[in-house]
């Protein structure tokens, strides 16, 4: 059973990279990832979030006739992000289909690639290695909430001039506290 490399320069969080030489007589190569409990921790800071409870991402390399590869694979995560509101925690769960085609570059094997819009693959440029926990991260990535809400959290103007009495020590809000801030900060007097 070939073995998944931890080292990858461009991926310092969670490498999982296949020699693809080493399964090139294979027709197809199973496998799963799972980040450590640090390697979660590091995924959480680059995705900006709480923690990354859970992460899996299982699937298959397939060989392709074009010499190619396609990679056939599930991520699940369970992730906690900061609400855009109120910042308390929000949990997102993540079931994701990912597919990716590797392809030979043009000079290796002319290969012909009709590409259907409505498909959820990416087609890339074959390389000697695929670093399976960069796929992983990119699609947790793209599959996450760019703006994770709590339910029912709204920031009203009174809210967000609460929030900022309660910040500044003051007792109650004012309507206008910020935007006489923000004005005394600029050091407009107009």
């Amino acid at each position: 059973m070939p073995q998944l490399s931890r080292n990858a320069p461009d991926n310092p969080e969670f490498a999982r990279v296949i020699d693809l030489a080493a399964i090139r007589e294979r027709e197809e190569f199973a496998f799963e990832i799972r980040p450590e409990p640090a390697e979660a921790a590091a995924l959480a800071r680059l995705m900006g979030a709480i923690s990354v409870r859970r992460m899996r991402f299982a699937g298959r390399l397939v060989a392709l006739p074009s010499k190619g590869w396609q990679l056939e694979a599930l991520l699940g995560a369970t992730v906690v992000q900061p609400c855009v509101v109120s910042l308390e925690p929000v949990t997102t769960r993540i079931d994701q289909n990912v597919t990716r085609r590797y392809l030979p570059a043009n000079g290796e094997t002319q290969v012909e690639v009709a590409i259907d819009p409505d498909e959820d693959d990416e087609v890339e440029p074959l390389s000697p290695r695929i670093d399976l926990g960069l796929v992983a991260i990119e699609a947790l990535a793209l599959a996450l909430p760019a703006y994770p809400r709590s339910p029912g959290a709204t920031l009203t103007p009174e809210a967000f001039a609460a929030r900022d009495a309660r910040a500044s020590g003051e007792a109650e809000a004012k309507p206008f506290a910020a935007l006489a801030a923000l004005k005394d900060k600029l050091g407009n007097t107009s």
